[in-house]
């Protein structure tokens, strides 16, 4: 038949058998071994240490050169100015507002953004 006259293909010739040893070696250095992912810890930015209390002179501070010297006040800017704390930011925002010398551009609770008033 034809089936018959076709070649056939011989297998490779076998390797010889690792010793137990080497297949012990060989288990210890595979990627499975090595145990579950871990996972990463995380970027930690450093934790700031700012006032949470006003002293008298930053508090004087604040509130003859903020409406003379910043263009923009937000409580993100207030902050990085003064080494405050934000409630603390938010607290001389309002009330350098209520007493004029700064102006509302936008009252969103998200972001309230004010200005120098002129």
């Amino acid at each position: 038949s034809p089936l018959t006259s076709q070649k056939r293909e011989t297998m490779p010739p076998k390797q010889p058998q690792k010793s137990k040893a080497q297949k012990a070696l060989a288990a210890a250095s595979s990627s499975r071994s090595k145990g579950k992912k871990k996972w990463s810890k995380g970027k930690v930015r450093e934790k700031k240490n700012y006032a949470v209390v006003l002293s008298s002179e930053l508090h004087k501070k604040i509130t003859t050169e903020v409406p003379k010297k910043m263009k923009i006040i937000t409580v993100y800017t207030m902050v990085e100015a003064y080494k405050i704390n934000a409630s603390v930011a938010r607290r001389c925002i309002k009330s350098l507002a209520s007493s004029g010398k700064i102006k509302c551009i936008s009252d969103h609770s998200a972001m309230p953004i004010y200005t120098r008033s002129a």
